[in-house]
């Protein structure tokens, strides 16, 4: 009986001390994040990005290997995405669709979906790791090629205007500038990417 007490005291104090914590430690508008954001809620966005991606000569990765002396596969895109982040507090879950078109090179269209997941940081920064899967089509193999597909994974970063020392340009009109590096299959390619988040 003794110890069913203790226990029943100890897991009432281990409840209490984070809601006292709250009440007195945490400021008033530590429910909305630095950008103005909600700490919990829902976040849709869209963001136009710039960038290039070369894929290897290696044989067996789901493209056909370039001949011996021949270029590798590569190209210079221009990418839409559509997507929703959840943040939780510090850190933030989401998911993204993203389509995109080769302006010289290679390539044709890419387009696919990930999930992503990070940290928020400073004044409205981001940064995460992604998970997805990506279709690929290229020029250099006719009008009626297939698209070739494999797992992408990346990495990267976001930042708001008052982040980089550019406060007051925007204020709270909800931009970002991201920055990242993806690849296509098991590191098959390599993937630069840079543009603007409008986030709502």
């Amino acid at each position: 009986m003794r110890k069913l007490s203790l226990a029943a005291a100890l897991l009432a104090v281990t409840a209490a001390v984070p809601a006292f914590a709250q009440d007195d430690t945490i400021p008033a508008d530590a429910a909305r994040a630095p950008d103005g954001t909600r700490a919990f809620g829902i976040e849709p966005y869209v963001a136009v990005l710039g960038g290039w991606e070369g894929f290897d000569r290696n044989p067996g990765h789901g493209i056909p290997a370039t001949p011996i002396g021949g270029n590798k596969l590569d190209g210079s895109l221009v990418q839409g995405i559509v997507g929703v982040n959840v943040p939780l507090g510090p850190v933030f879950v989401g998911v993204e669709g993203n389509a995109a078109k080769g302006v010289s090179g290679d390539i044709d269209w890419e387009y696919g979906a990930a999930g992503r997941f990070g940290f928020r940081a400073g004044d409205s920064g981001l940064f995460y790791g992604k998970v997805g899967y990506q279709w690929v089509n290229f020029d250099r193999f006719g009008n009626n090629s297939r698209d070739f597909h494999a797992i992408t994974y990346g990495v990267g970063a976001e930042v708001g205007p008052k982040d980089i020392g550019l406060a007051g340009i925007t204020g709270n009109a909800g931009v970002r500038f991201r920055f990242e590096v993806s690849t296509f299959g098991g590191a098959d390619s390599f993937r630069p990417m840079a543009g603007a988040v409008f986030h709502f």
